[in-house]
């Protein structure tokens, strides 16, 4: 949503977060002035290099593929907000938190160490994944 204050700087990083993360956004203009909206419009996909799909009185859809293009959205200046990067998938340590019988007492917590061929079922569970079985076409083919 864009306030009265506008297209700010931080809400221009704001949305170019969220077409990073989903590529196709709804944007709600507030006010009353249409050429004032228009204007955000194409500043928004001038700025963020975004395709304009459609604008419905207040409400502006934008789509863009690909990743953040403003400067402070990269991941390295993000700071502790980053995602981690994972160098390698496995073994990974998971913690597994289950809910106690009695509604008063806290939930249990257990470290579980899950390896590449182990996913953690929704219970807690540690699971090996299987192979998916081949179809009979497949099998014939080999």
């Amino acid at each position: 949503m864009i306030g009265a204050e506008g297209l700010t700087r931080a809400v221009l990083g704001e949305i170019d977060r969220s077409l990073a993360a989903h590529d196709l956004i709804k944007i709600r203009v507030f006010g009353d002035d249409r050429e004032a909206r228009v204007a955000i419009y194409e500043a928004i996909c001038d700025e963020l290099s975004a395709a304009p799909i459609q604008h419905i009185g207040k409400l502006l859809v934008v789509w863009r593929p690909g990743e953040a293009r403003l400067k402070e959205n990269q991941p390295q200046d993000l700071g502790r907000h980053a995602p981690a990067r994972r160098t390698g998938v496995a073994p990974r340590t998971v913690t597994v938190k289950k809910p106690s019988g009695a509604p008063n007492r806290r939930p249990t917590r257990k470290e579980v160490t899950v390896l590449g061929n182990e996913r953690v079922t929704a219970g807690g569970n540690v699971k090996r994944s299987r192979a998916r079985p081949a179809s009979p076409k497949k099998k014939a083919l080999a």
